[in-house]
């Protein structure tokens, strides 16, 4: 397979340079923009080029893809907070909708060929049946959903009317890092639950804030599918490759394991894993939660040879974990 470079916006920040790393290791050229407003530099696998910017800024993006030939894109630039996004819509759908929009028009101004898109499971609401598949109702009930749902829909219409395929995979709960310990999540105040519990488990928090106990779950707490990140990653090689090999068909897909875990089972590992108690406070629901949100991920495993590697929740504590520790030997 004729391996073009690739665009890796975000590639600076969690799931992008984990994408990133995925890529080189499968022999892919890469490019990294990120304006490090949350990523960092060092996160840049050795062997991409990194680029400081902005994906809005359209002339920038118009000689990167000129001068490395760019054939492909992989977007994961954008803003994450679900509750943020309630209170300061405006800025998400700044950073994920507008510069997305313009991000899109610089590909098909190059005559990018291919986009893979870091979509979210968020764009499904609070689903009418779990597991909840990509056919089912799209009525996000936060900012943050309906940004990414905006985006996928002006993807959907542009390959329509361009030349360019796309593959938009919904995100469930992304977690874990990188098993070699060459990235992982490091960005500060972070609110995704595995990640505030290693920290937690490491000194660095004094609690772990369990945000709603009366929804309608076996324990009252709200129940996610956690994926391991670098079974993500791997998700995106495998769908570029996808891409190329049948440039008339785009894609929208489930990223998740079809397996769901309560904020309460998801202490208990990291007690396991740790062998000893993270302190939990109770508290009130967070405004955009839905109770349950697990993936019907049979769609991605019929399309791509993706067959996750990592899919035990101990295992995606014990890297997350593993990270942290390094993180604080950085420090």
């Amino acid at each position: 397979m004729n391996r073009l470079p690739v665009l890796v916006t975000g590639g600076a920040g969690y799931i992008g340079s984990h994408a990133v790393l995925a890529l080189l290791d499968a022999g892919w050229p890469v490019v990294v923009i990120d304006n490090l407003s949350t990523g960092f530099e060092w996160a840049v696998a050795d062997g991409a080029a990194f680029v400081r910017g902005d994906i809005a800024d359209q002339a920038l993006l118009a000689k990167l893809i000129a001068e490395h030939r760019i054939g492909a894109i992989m977007h994961f630039a954008g803003s994450v907070v679900v509750p943020e996004s309630v209170e300061n819509p405006l800025k998400y759908y700044e950073n994920n909708t507008a510069k997305s929009r313009a991000l899109i028009e610089s590909a098909v101004r190059g005559g990018v060929g291919h986009f893979i898109f870091s979509s979210t499971a968020a764009t499904y609401g609070i689903p009418e049946e779990v597991p909840v598949a990509e056919g089912a109702p799209t009525v996000p009930i936060n900012p943050y959903g309906w940004s990414k749902l905006m985006t996928e829909r002006m993807l959907a219409d542009t390959a329509a009317a361009h030349p360019i395929n796309y593959c938009a995979l919904r995100y469930f709960n992304v977690a874990g890092a990188d098993p070699q310990g060459r990235s992982g999540q490091s960005t500060a105040g972070a609110t995704h639950l595995i990640k505030v519990a290693v920290e937690a488990a490491t000194g660095k928090r004094d609690h772990v804030a369990v945000y709603g106990t009366d929804y309608e779950t076996p324990d009252g707490t709200g129940v996610r599918d956690y994926i391991h990140v670098s079974d993500l990653a791997a998700a995106h090689v495998l769908s570029l490759e996808a891409l190329l090999a049948d440039p008339a068909a785009s894609h929208v897909m489930n990223c998740g394991y079809g397996r769901g875990f309560s904020v309460l089972e998801v202490l208990a590992s990291v007690d396991r894993v740790t062998n000893r108690a993270v302190e939990r406070r109770m508290a009130p629901r967070r405004a955009g939660d839905p109770p349950i949100l697990v993936a019907d991920n049979r769609m991605i495993l019929a399309t791509l040879p993706w067959r996750p590697q990592r899919d035990d929740l101990d295992t995606i504590v014990a890297d997350a974990l593993a990270w942290e520790r390094k993180l604080a030997e950085r420090r």
